[in-house]
């Protein structure tokens, strides 16, 4: 592989200026105050354990609490309306499974599959 010599130079000043972009750019520390887990389904369920759980062990590793707040409702929707309607700061979290995000035609052709399949059993 050749690399001609502008491209050589333009990646040596870039390791050169590497170092000193590094220690301008620092990271904020997170959280700086208590964080809030939007849960969508009923308290007492599993779901409810697994942030309850998760949140004792983020809390003692972040060292900021972590509030679960349950918000169940019209299939999920309401929870994670209330985290879309939240700033955008990353305070408010969602705990959400990969089913949540399915589609509503994705259920519409499920339970077509599964009445074929029943007309075909009989």
């Amino acid at each position: 592989m050749k690399l001609p010599r502008r491209n050589f130079l333009h990646l040596a000043a870039g390791v050169a200026a590497l170092p000193a972009v590094s220690r301008i750019a620092s990271a904020q520390a997170y959280p700086t105050r208590p964080v809030r887990v939007i849960v969508p389904f009923a308290p007492a369920g599993d779901t409810d354990l697994v942030a309850r759980l998760m949140g004792q062990w983020l809390s003692g590793r972040l060292g900021q609490p972590f509030i679960i707040e349950n918000r169940p409702g019209a299939g999920t929707n309401i929870g994670t309306e209330a985290v879309v309607r939240a700033p955008a700061d990353g305070y408010t979290l969602l705990l959400a499974y990969p089913i949540m995000s399915a589609p509503g035609p994705f259920f519409g052709m499920v339970a077509a599959v599964v009445r074929y399949a029943q007309a075909g059993a009989e």
